[in-house]
């Protein structure tokens, strides 16, 4: 088996797995991922082989400014460049090819199935990018949709041909090159009739469409990695704290977060644990009542907080709702939104209004994710969420397989 893809931190992890979960199953699986060293360090720590594709993520992230189409082009050639190489030659043999990220990604890798005669699943880690009557499509770079358009099907057709313009030309040259007639829906090409779903169904419920989507459930990978001594000792040392983390937003506006939200937490008499991140986070001083820390495990730290500040990125979102633990999501673009929505309608936490809080606009998110029908109901809604997503699509994939 071959996964392939291309993102953040959000990309990656679900494809390492499903990864651990087909191995465990005894089925031989690599995954086609940035080479980004933390990347390569969650491959090798989780014992998966990894093939290194395109530019590391995190320098263009950070040098990417946003809603800008610069650079776009040549990015979408690379990554479609990688596809019909280093992917096509990963996937020599293979008996499916599982893609996910950009739409240059997961068109390439659909066609380099197609000419290999394996079997291609298009994944998806936000129902947000999926076509349906009931939402409407996000907007592409360089590319807003026309305003006053309330048809979510009629703006889903302009995304359509959006995605024509921008990838089509470049997709059907590659294609050409290797004896495969053009596609004139890129897009659709690129998800398939039945695309795989890998959010929750309880938290993120998918409205039937006309596409036959198939939802196993979030794929997680389990990470027992113990916390780090100093990060233990901490929350050890009083009442459960609230973690404040924006994972891989690059650094932008995000600097003056750390100190309103460690503000808006010693407001309610809380201690804080502030996550670096890609946008490199810092302590604001040096009070005991705060710690700044790396890269861990969040679904260990997640059981011992008494709140969950963040971005609203998928994985997040869930890991938080897992643990049991209210949530206030800051969205500061992409599909964050959709999920922000997801925790105020459930009632497991808050939807902050806007991505820059202040210290008076967080303190009282706080006080509505801290009160104890929030985290009553945080803690209900636990039991619930799937876990095992990841062995559903493992052993579909498998069965399909044979």
């Amino acid at each position: 088996m071959l996964l392939s893809t291309y993102g953040s931190r959000g990309s990656v992890e679900p494809m390492v797995g499903l990864a651990v979960r087909l191995r465990e199953f005894g089925a031989d699986v690599r995954v086609c991922a940035p080479p980004d060293e933390e990347f390569k360090a969650l491959l090798a720590g989780s014992g998966v082989p990894m093939v290194p594709v395109g530019q590391p993520v995190r320098p263009l992230v950070a040098s990417v400014r946003p809603g800008s189409a610069a650079g776009l082009a040549r990015r979408a050639a690379d990554l479609i460049a990688a596809q019909f190489g280093t992917v096509a030659a990963a996937a020599e043999g293979c008996d499916a090819l599982v893609a996910t990220g950009p739409l240059p990604v997961t068109a390439g890798a659909r066609s380099v199935a197609e000419k290999l005669g394996v079997r291609y699943v298009h994944a998806s880690h936000q129902p947000v990018v999926l076509p349906s009557p009931h939402q409407p499509p996000p907007a592409r770079r360089g590319r807003p949709l026309p305003p006053g358009v309330a048809d979510n099907r009629a703006l889903w057709d302009v995304d359509a041909q959006n995605a024509n313009d921008m990838f089509g030309a470049e997709i059907n040259a590659h294609r050409a090159a290797i004896g495969l007639a053009p596609v004139d829906n890129v897009r659709d090409y690129a998800f398939t009739g039945t695309p795989w779903l890998a959010t929750d169904p309880i938290l993120s419920p998918w409205r039937p469409t006309e596409l036959d989507v198939v939802q196993t459930g979030a794929w997680i990978r389990p990470d027992g990695r113990p916390l780090p001594p100093d990060l233990a000792a901490f929350l050890d040392a009083g009442e459960p704290p609230v973690y404040v983390g924006f994972g891989s937003m690059p650094p932008g506006a995000l600097q003056d977060v750390a100190r309103v939200a460690v503000e808006a937490i010693r407001a309610q008499g809380r201690r804080a644990i502030v996550s670096r991140g890609w946008a490199g986070l810092a302590l604001v001083d040096d009070g005991d009542d705060c710690l700044a820390v790396g890269e861990v495990s969040h679904q260990e730290l997640f059981a011992r907080v008494a709140a969950v500040v963040h971005h609203g990125s998928s994985g997040t979102t869930t890991t938080a709702a897992v643990a049991g633990v209210p949530q206030v999501v800051v969205a500061q673009g992409a599909d964050q939104p959709y999920w922000a929505d997801r925790v105020a309608a459930s009632g497991i936490g808050v939807a902050h209004d806007g991505p820059m809080p202040t210290v008076e606009s967080l303190s009282a998110a706080l006080d509505t994710a801290l009160a104890p029908s929030t985290r009553a109901r945080a803690a209900a809604m636990a039991g619930t969420v799937r876990t095992d997503g990841a062995a559903v699509a493992a052993r579909l994939l498998l069965d399909s397989a044979g």
